[in-house]
């Protein structure tokens, strides 16, 4: 997190200001700005990084920067070749040796216009390219951008050899650092999620290779991101790798995908689907895995709680954390979802529900209020969650998680669905429930969300998770416990998943000494070593004043 590298942290400001300055002011806008800059150089270098790794192994990789592009208004053009541009002119590292007034020009007219274009006419990324505008004005600021740009990447290769981060969102980190600028929950109810929370729940349902993955509402694309990092590591274990360390929250993670097959990369990129409502997020969040290594992304401009959505049974694993942001239009709402609700935090889970294949597995985050809420549509949602699926976890986290964007209280809920939503259920879905109270996640839980020493309860709730156990797991006075279904399918409980409900506290006897031993203690403490005499005189003037001004003496 940006937060606990003072240096990226300020590299980062100076930008922002210096786009602030430049008259590029509003926030979403600037990191658009922004993003396609940092696009540009991380594309010239993972390009570089292919072709050392090809010419070490021998396989064969063709720069995106060889040979010539014509740019498409030209291409029908009796003789386009006329206009043809020398890729390699488009490099990061060629275009910053520029003078001022020429490197505007040359990235307007030229580098752009090419990374639009750049996975073809037919492309997902081309197609939501294709209305996107670079509009940095003035040449000082250009060549301001771009130095301070160079700058952080020399910061985060520092920090990835120091602190073992090398693989940072890096776009991810901006968009988190301007949206604390202007202490906001964003557009739309945007906050982005937490790198190490997105790596805890990837942990929790481990995403397997071949697997259909989705987020229904991606944003910049963390959890998708976080889905094919945890895939990539995790075959990068089976193939030997040695080098793999634990980063500051101790996951172990990489994004290096060059030990994978040609086959598997493509299975792999294939596998990940993303949605969002924003034009900016969806170009945001292609960008944000192709600079990762995903050539091709699926991410797409869809509202997956519209009619226009119409996608049922098609994932294996849905990761996500919805905007809740209060209601939407009943009149847009999918017919196919029964709830009588207008509430998103209620139709984002029920439509996770129905986007999940029988067997798979979500893994989202609510308001903690969708777990105790009174309402019809609380109650039937969670009572889907607890019939027609295997409900295993419900895991609390502390309000502070999302600060500086937002203090609301909020929990994981992790179900496998084993029930349609026409289907008769013959036998509840769900045996037990494992709950666990997350006191820590290793920052402060104030707006600086500051780094602490350790995990927190990160690493605890991963190894209870997968160890849980109804036999053992029973002590209701822990921070985490297993309850049986058909305790809370009860009519006590009536389908409530508040951790609160179940957990048993403890009430610790605590002995005072008599008000007359305190008195004096107090006087001693303020009177210091007085004679015996003096100390009994305090004492009954100081009791006779109390007395007094309760009315209780003449």
């Amino acid at each position: 997190m940006l937060q606990n590298n003072p240096e990226l942290k300020s590299k980062i400001d100076q930008l922002w200001n210096k786009f602030w300055s430049g008259g590029i002011s509003n926030p979403l806008t600037a990191i658009e700005q922004i993003t396609y800059l940092l696009f540009m150089k991380r594309l010239d270098g993972l390009d570089q990084k292919r072709q050392a790794d090809a010419e070490w192994t021998g396989e064969k990789y063709t720069s995106k920067f060889t040979g010539t592009w014509i740019p498409p208004e030209y291409r029908s053009q009796p003789e386009p070749e006329k206009f043809a541009i020398d890729k390699r002119s488009l490099r990061w590292s060629e275009f910053k040796r520029m003078q001022a007034e020429e490197m505007l020009q040359h990235v307007q007219g030229k580098v752009f216009p090419f990374l639009k274009d750049l996975n073809g006419a037919e492309s997902n990324f081309t197609h939501h390219m294709k209305n996107a505008v670079f509009i940095i004005p003035k040449p000082a600021l250009l060549v301001e951008a771009v130095k301070t740009i160079d700058d952080i990447f020399e910061v985060m290769e520092k920090d990835s050899k120091e602190k073992g981060q090398a693989f940072q969102d890096i776009q991810g980190d901006v968009y988190e650092f301007l949206l604390s600028e202007i202490a906001t929950a964003g557009k739309n109810g945007q906050f982005r999620t937490p790198r190490h929370i997105i790596k805890l729940m990837a942990d929790l349902v481990q995403p397997q290779l071949g697997q259909k993955i989705a987020d229904p509402a991606c944003g910049s694309g963390g959890f998708l991101l976080g889905a094919y990092q945890y895939i990539v590591t995790e075959l990068a274990r089976k193939a030997g790798a040695q080098d793999l360390k634990p980063d500051e929250d101790g996951f172990t993670r990489t994004s290096v995908a060059a030990a994978l097959t040609e086959e598997a990369q493509a299975i792999l990129s294939s596998s990940l689907w993303g949605y969002d409502i924003d034009q900016t997020m969806v170009r945001l969040g292609l960008m944000n895995l192709m600079m990762h290594g995903i050539d091709e992304p699926h991410i797409d401009y869809k509202d997956t709680l519209s009619k226009s959505y119409t996608e049922e049974a098609e994932y294996n694993i849905v990761l996500a954390n919805p905007p809740f942001t209060g209601s939407i239009d009943k009149g847009d709402i999918n017919e196919h979802l029964q709830l009588a609700t207008t509430k998103t935090e209620l139709l984002f889970v029920e439509n996770i529900y129905r986007l999940l294949k029988k067997g798979g597995t979500a893994c989202v985050i609510v308001p903690q209020g969708v777990l105790f809420g009174s309402g019809g549509a609380f109650k039937t949602l969670r009572q889907t969650l607890v019939e027609r699926c295997d409900l295993k976890a419900v895991i609390t986290l502390p309000s502070g998680v999302f600060k500086p964007y937002a203090g609301v209280s909020t929990a994981i809920l992790l179900f496998t669905k084993v029930w349609g939503p026409k289907d008769k259920v013959s036998k509840p879905a769900t045996e037990h429930v494992w709950f666990y109270e997350m006191a820590a996640d290793g920052y402060s839980l104030d707006d600086k969300r500051s780094k602490l020493e350790g995990y927190g309860d990160l690493q605890d709730i991963i190894a209870r998770y997968h160890s849980r156990d109804p036999a053992t797991d029973t002590n209701r006075t822990a921070k985490f416990f297993m309850v049986p279904r058909s305790e809370i399918a009860d009519e006590k409980n009536n389908y409530d998943l508040s951790l609160s409900r179940y957990k048993q506290d403890v009430f610790e006897e605590v002995r005072y000494d008599a008000p007359g031993v305190i008195l004096d203690r107090l006087i001693q403490a303020e009177v210091g070593d007085a004679d015996e005499a003096n100390l009994v005189n305090v004492r009954s003037g100081i009791v006779r004043e109390l007395l007094a001004l309760k009315g209780m003496v003449e």
